[in-house]
């Protein structure tokens, strides 16, 4: 399995292409690819995007589904999509915390 990540241009912010074309700011809202017919589409995507000057850094990264969760194989993956593991209370792990008591 494989999702589409990238650097959105104008903030910086990681993001991940969704199944309806735009850029997701989590990784839950990523379309999955399952084949190398998706995998394909994603990255036409991704090179579209980018020379439309919209992201930066366009990668398929591997995922894997963990007690029901997406989860990025790589370790950098995974810090992109959660933020700094030696502090929790910052990135998008500490906004996930925030909604959920919010």
């Amino acid at each position: 399995m494989k999702l589409l990540t990238a650097n959105r241009l104008i903030d910086g912010e990681v993001v991940w292409l969704s199944a309806d074309g735009s850029w997701v700011e989590t990784i839950e809202d990523a379309e999955i690819a399952h084949d190398k017919d998706a995998e394909t589409r994603l990255s036409a995507a991704g090179l579209l995007a980018l020379a439309n000057n919209e992201v930066v850094d366009v990668n398929l990264i591997d995922v894997e589904i963990v007690d029901g969760e997406m989860r990025p194989i790589r370790l950098r993956e995974r810090i992109r999509a959660l933020g700094p593991t030696t502090h929790i209370n910052l990135g998008k792990q500490a906004r996930k915390r925030t909604a959920a008591f919010g």
